[in-house]
């Protein structure tokens, strides 16, 4: 398993869906989908995706 952080490079919003999908070596798409179904049914979630931009911390930079 890859360390958990938020991507950099193909992010839509912050990086976060992108970031679990890398670390769970899971399709970003299919992480996106659930947040957004989540979304929809529990409008609570996203406080979750806010709290999770604010707690994962970004990659660092490659060169």
């Amino acid at each position: 398993m890859n360390k958990l952080c938020r991507i950099r490079k193909g992010k839509i919003f912050f990086g976060v869906c992108g970031g679990l999908a890398k670390c769970f070596n899971v399709d970003v798409k299919i992480v996106r989908l659930l947040f957004t179904i989540t979304g929809f049914i529990f409008p609570k979630s996203i406080i979750a995706y806010i709290i999770l931009m604010i707690v994962i911390p970004k990659e660092p930079k490659t060169r």
